[in-house]
């Protein structure tokens, strides 16, 4: 096997970014304190064409120069909203048909491994504060919470991660039900 240069990889570029049709996922931070971790999630959301980020409470927004650094221009790509109230985008996204999905662990959490998307419908993805993880308020006003299972001695993944894995995971699912129809 030969590793592929960047020039074989076959790329979306701006432009045809911003034109594709984008999957029926949204990611919402809530409270995200690392500048890094914002990038990544940038840097993510492009890899599995999401629709949009929301940036809420003190997540910082794009420009900056240590998110720039880990999103690799994915800022320019990802359509993306600043909202003080991350609850009050839950509610906006409710009203317009999204299921809100808290990735958390909470009571009755659904195992990520368990979750199953349903065709035509539209899911907005909430990850927390490093430390204290989504709101309270906002994981009581979710229509799922979903649960990335985990059998080590720690008791979370780094937001980065965590978004990587559910997205992979439900972007899987999501492809695999559209080659059903």
């Amino acid at each position: 096997m030969r590793k592929l240069k960047n020039s074989e990889l076959d790329r979306l570029d701006v432009s045809a970014f911003k034109k594709a049709k984008k999957s029926p996922i949204i990611i919402v931070l809530d409270n995200i304190r690392s500048l890094n971790n914002i990038g990544s999630v940038f840097r993510t959301s492009d890899a599995f064409l999401i629709e949009k980020i929301y940036l809420c409470g003190i997540t910082a927004a794009p420009p900056h120069n240590d998110i720039r650094k880990t999103a690799l221009g994915s800022t320019e790509t990802v359509d993306w909203e600043y909202a003080e109230y991350t609850i009050e985008v839950i509610e906006q996204l409710k009203s317009n048909g999204v299921k809100i999905c808290a990735i958390e662990q909470a009571e009755n959490a659904t195992m990520l491994n368990d979750f199953t998307p349903e065709s035509n419908t539209k899911y907005a993805f909430v990850f927390g504060n490093e430390v204290k993880g989504v709101r309270q308020d906002v994981v009581s006003a979710s229509d799922y919470v979903i649960e990335i299972p985990q059998f080590g001695t720690k008791h979370s993944l780094n937001i980065s991660v965590s978004v990587g894995v559910v997205l992979w995971d439900v972007f899987s699912k999501i492809k695999n039900l559209k080659s059903l129809i």
